[in-house]
C-alpha cells in the first residue's frame, strides 16, 4: 500500500510532471500506472508543504491506493487504461449514477475525485508560473481552489481549506520546494512540464463528458 512518510526528501517536480506525459499512448488513451505514479509524486511534492494541503494529499492517498487495488485484481487488464475501465465498468454495471448505496467504489468515481484535484493544482501551478514575483502564493491557491475542487467540498471545508492557504510560502520559496533551481529554472520547467497534464485532464474530461460520469455522487 501506498504510504506517505514525513520525512520523504520532496521530489523533483519534474519528474513527476514528465511522469504524466508517460501516461498518454499514440491512441491518447491514458494508462493507468504511471497516472498512478504521477499522482504519488504530487502527493509527495504538496507534503513538502506540511499540513497545508493535507486535506488535499490524505484524499488523494486513499483514491490511489482504490485504484492500486484495481490494478492487482483479478481484473487489473480492465483497468490497464482509463478507456479500458470506463468501457468495462459501464458495460458492467458497476458504475452507481445515483447515491453511494452498497455498491462497491468503482474506479470511475475514484478517478473522478483524482480527476477534479488535478484541475485544482494544474491551475494553481499555471497561475504561479504566469505570475509577478510579488504575487502572494495564498491568493494564487485560493483563486485555483474556488475555480475547481471548491465547487465539490461542503462549506466547512471551503472555509478550513481557504484558511489553511494563508500559510503558504512565499512564491520564491515555494519554487524552490520544486527541486528544480531558481525561480527562473522552476518557471521554465512548468513551462515544458504543464502541457501534459494539460493533456491528460483534457482527454479526461472528454471521456467522462462523453459518458456523462463529470457528476457521479
Amino acid at each position: 500500500n501506498f504510504q506517505i512518510t514525513v520525512m520523504e526528501s520532496p521530489p523533483d517536480l519534474r519528474q513527476v510532471l514528465v511522469t504524466f506525459k508517460s501516461c498518454l499512448t499514440d491512441k491518447h488513451e491514458i494508462l493507468m500506472d504511471p497516472y498512478i505514479e504521477g499522482w504519488k509524486g504530487l502527493v509527495r511534492f504538496l507534503n513538502v508543504m506540511g499540513s497545508i494541503f493535507a486535506f488535499i494529499s490524505k484524499d488523494a492517498v486513499s483514491k490511489i491506493q482504490i485504484m492500486e487495488n484495481f490494478r492487482s485484481s483479478d481484473q487489473k487488464a480492465n483497468y490497464v487504461s482509463l478507456q479500458a475501465m470506463v468501457d468495462y465498468e459501464l458495460s458492467h454495471g458497476l458504475v452507481d449514477f445515483k447515491k453511494q448505496s452498497d455498491n462497491p467504489i468503482s474506479g470511475c468515481r475514484t478517478i473522478l475525485r483524482l480527476h477534479r484535484a488535478l484541475r485544482w493544482l494544474q491551475l494553481f501551478l499555471e497561475a504561479l508560473r504566469t505570475s509577478s514575483p510579488d504575487a502572494k502564493t495564498s491568493v494564487l491557491c485560493c483563486e485555483a481552489y474556488n475555480s475547481s475542487l471548491a465547487n465539490y467540498h461542503p462549506w466547512i471545508i471551503r472555509k478550513a481549506a481557504t484558511m489553511a492557504f494563508y500559510a503558504l510560502p512565499s512564491r520564491d520559496v515555494f519554487f524552490e520546494h520544486m527541486n528544480v533551481g531558481g525561480p527562473n529554472e522552476a518557471v521554465l520547467m512548468l513551462g515544458e512540464a504543464l502541457p501534459s497534464i494539460y493533456r491528460v485532464y483534457d482527454i479526461t474530461e472528454a471521456l467522462y463528458t462523453q459518458h456523462s460520469l463529470l457528476d457521479l455522487p
